[in-house]
């Protein structure tokens, strides 16, 4: 990533890079890349944490109310995390929320939300990949097969879902990442085989990661 006022040092402090993490979501506010979306941009609490879960993009509720993952999609992805050790509020307040996209793309005449079209992804790739430099995860959580597909190559769900893998990111720092399916209510993949096993052990590989449980027992990892 080229330098923006949102870049830091490699040995930057934690303080150094929550007040460009802040400069960051300040900026994304303010953000009208995308003519076709629907603002106003969307990001979680701006905080430093261990974890660092990546959606796909708002749907119309998260707009009106300025939150990730609050209706129907969020009720199921904190039902899960809920379920391993920490529920919505915790999460909320413990882990930082991204997204591929900020703002909402709008319905598909053939039902549903309209999937981002490439130029849209890659205008607002800035955001999510600017917090993850400055987070420096030891866990990344990708959910859904957009937000899985900017980090790794993979054609089916199947494949990925499950197993915990490497991110190596350019700049030479490593983390983990468990990628779970999407929670949309217009989801099956999880409610069926082989995706319920599936999920079942992506979640009990989180639930096992030391950045989760150390995260889960110590709220002082997080940097606000």
């Amino acid at each position: 990533m080229s330098s923006t006022p949102f870049t830091v040092a490699a040995d930057a402090t934690p303080a150094d890079r929550l007040a460009a993490l802040t400069r960051l979501h300040h900026a994304l506010e303010d953000c009208r890349r995308c003519p076709a979306m629907f603002g106003p941009s969307v990001h979680s609490a701006t905080l430093i944490s261990p974890v660092m879960l990546v959606g796909q993009a708002p749907g119309t509720r998260e707009i009106e109310q300025g939150l990730p993952f609050c209706w129907t999609a969020g009720k199921t992805l904190f039902r899960w995390l809920g379920s391993i050790g920490m529920d919505e509020p915790v999460c909320r307040e413990r882990l930082l929320i991204s997204a591929v996209c900020r703002c909402f793309p709008g319905k598909n005449p053939k039902g549903g939300d309209r999937v981002p079209d490439g130029e849209e992804i890659a205008r607002c790739a800035e955001w999510w990949r600017g917090e993850l430099a400055l987070l420096r995860p030891r866990l990344i959580i990708p959910v859904g097969k957009l937000a899985i597909a900017q980090l790794m190559d993979f054609k089916r769900l199947n494949e990925v879902v499950g197993q915990q893998w490497r991110y190596r990111d350019p700049a030479g720092w490593e983390a983990d990442m468990i990628p779970l399916p999407h929670s949309s209510g217009a989801s099956t993949w999880f409610k069926m085989e082989p995706g319920k096993t599936l999920l079942a052990e992506a979640l009990a590989l989180i639930e096992a990661h030391p950045a989760w449980r150390a995260l889960r027992a110590d709220h002082s990892l997080v940097v606000k």
